[in-house]
């Protein structure tokens, strides 16, 4: 078991630049991480700095609108899959104390000319009226995150030993959120409920995540031998890691590890922290059972089998966001 110090980096033009010995070079270097500590950092992923800037400028505005007016966006129902999701209300699986968090969902947008069944599952999204730009600018990292990520799943596949394309058809209109988060400033650190962080511990519910620097530090994995070290990566970077549904199909050989984000010091709880994850999903009818090539005396089956979906009710379930 190797015990890294800091998350590897990668370049995802190795990837598909179409030299093979860089290429098989980046699917076994991010097979290994992923095997041992579960995140990686990559750059040229297609999402320029000019996107980054206007979509944090962007998102910030929208946290900026006094409670009331982001509570409109709040709609009951939804499970929060779209739209806001107010301070406080999700909380780690293991945990009954709500995040120092409010965070908005941007879904998946399927043209209404699609065939696609799967469009009717899908909720409507909702875009706050007050920012004009709020829609283009999300939807355009919502779509660049998405392809990064559909070409991250390729070189998994094949580190698998599976076709290339494996998971192409099974994210193709995916259950993908793309999640701005603000970590509210706290005036009155004394007031905070006793366990509450700005993210328990936890493991993400989808496929792979790809986060966009935070604005302040604070995110921290577990190690494998019990250390919580930061997680950290160059502005032109984004943090990539494995989800339980990945982990449940790999049986556990590709690791979901758990993280949280620390809260900041006393002296600057009251200042904002935001991020920006896109939960990588696939569509609700993908059969997580694990893969039989990832099954064997040493690793015996640990998961019971379900789809994408009913995982991922589970789960909603389980952190406050399902009835």
């Amino acid at each position: 078991m190797e015990l890294y110090e800091s998350v590897p980096s990668l370049d995802l033009e190795d990837f598909t630049s179409g030299d093979a010995q860089k290429k098989q070079k980046f699917v076994e270097t991010l097979g290994q991480a992923f095997q041992e500590i579960g995140f990686i950092a990559v750059k040229n992923h297609g999402l320029s700095d000019a996107q980054q800037t206007k979509l944090y400028d962007t998102i910030q505005q929208f946290f900026r609108l006094d409670d009331a007016t982001k509570q409109k966006y709040e709609i009951p129902g939804l499970a929060g899959q779209r739209g806001y999701v107010g301070k406080g209300k999700e909380h780690a699986k293991d945990s009954n104390v709500g995040d120092l968090k409010e965070f908005y969902h941007i879904g998946q947008e399927i043209a209404a000319n699609d065939p696609d069944p799967i469009r009717q599952e899908y909720p409507d999204n909702v875009f706050p009226a007050e920012l004009a730009d709020f829609k283009q600018v999300t939807l355009e990292a919502y779509r660049a995150l998405e392809a990064a990520g559909v070409q991250l799943l390729r070189a998994i596949a094949l580190y698998l030993g599976l076709e290339e394309n494996y998971f192409d058809a099974k994210v193709r209109n995916g259950n993908s959120i793309l999640r701005p988060i603000h970590y509210f400033p706290i005036d009155n650190p004394d007031a905070v409920p006793d366990g509450a962080v700005r993210a328990a511990a936890h493991g993400d519910i989808n496929l792979i995540t790809l986060l966009m620097g935070a604005s302040a530090d604070g995110l921290e994995l577990l190690r494998r031998d019990g250390k919580w070290i930061p997680v950290t990566a160059l502005p032109n970077q984004i943090v990539v890691n494995v989800g339980d549904m990945l982990d449940r199909l790999t049986n556990h050989k590709l690791k979901s590890t758990i993280h949280r984000v620390v809260n900041p010091p006393r002296e600057k709880m009251n200042t904002s922290r935001f991020s920006i994850p896109f939960f990588m999903h696939p569509r609700s009818e993908m059969d997580l059972t694990s893969l039989a090539t990832c099954i064997d005396a040493e690793n015996p089956k640990q998961y019971s089998d379900m789809t994408a979906g009913e995982f991922l009710n589970e789960r909603l379930a389980e952190i406050g966001l399902k009835k």
